[in-house]
């Protein structure tokens, strides 16, 4: 009876994981400018390596902090088709016409006929369509070593027992960035949007623990 009341246990676990995916976010999602290492000497020149900005530039995001505006622009099509047929076919003739001894008018019976037939037809097709529009204000949670942004941002709003939580990450080029401190979401290396409900909404569209755990032990 523990023995059973384990499998279970773990089944209802496997269940978890399989009915409710996580996207692999960055975290932390927010983040605070580095405060810049105290100056020994003031040198009075323009160029600060901290805190350098380009004179004839609008503002954009470079440093730990900024902010960058994202447009989620992500549409996936996939589709794939096979069409597969096999048609074999074969037969086989055999006839005794004479025999020592034997009058040839007693042989019109032994006669072998056989034939095969074998035919194969196959189709499959797959389709997956997946459209999601929409913007997010980040922040720059690191530079890398050659210049690149880490970004990470969250949105949340909450409308009666409703939460929906969108959460966004990836990697910049500061060279890609458009006027006004935003870009679109295809020009983002490693992207990861989720985009959850949190509430009585959700849980009505989550499947129970119990559900799950039949799930697993009856593949049916």
């Amino acid at each position: 009876m523990r023995a059973l009341l384990v499998i279970a246990a773990a089944a209802g676990l496997s269940g978890c994981v399989t009915m409710n995916p996580r996207v692999e976010v960055a975290e932390p999602t927010q983040t605070l400018p580095r405060v810049p290492p105290p100056v020994v000497q003031a040198n009075g020149a323009i160029f600060q390596p901290a805190q350098y900005r380009p004179l004839f530039e609008d503002y954009r995001a470079r440093h730990r902090g900024d902010t960058l505006k994202v447009e989620i622009v992500e549409k996936i099509v996939a589709s794939q088709k096979s069409t597969s047929s096999i048609d074999k076919s074969g037969k086989v003739d055999a006839s005794v016409v004479a025999l020592p001894g034997i009058n040839p008018t007693r042989l019109t019976r032994a006669n072998a006929e056989g034939t095969s037939n074998n035919t194969f037809a196959g189709k499959g097709s797959t389709e997956n369509s997946n459209d999601f529009f929409g913007s997010i204000s980040v922040t720059v949670i690191d530079v890398l070593p050659n210049g690149h942004l880490l970004i990470a941002g969250e949105k949340q709003i909450g409308v009666n027992s409703n939460v929906d939580v969108l959460r966004f990450s990836g990697q910049v080029d500061p060279l890609l960035i458009e006027p006004g401190n935003s870009i679109p979401s295809v020009k983002i290396a490693n992207v990861r949007v989720e985009h959850r409900g949190r509430g009585a909404q959700a849980d009505a569209q989550t499947m129970s623990w119990l559900s799950r755990f039949f799930l697993n032990i009856l593949p049916i």
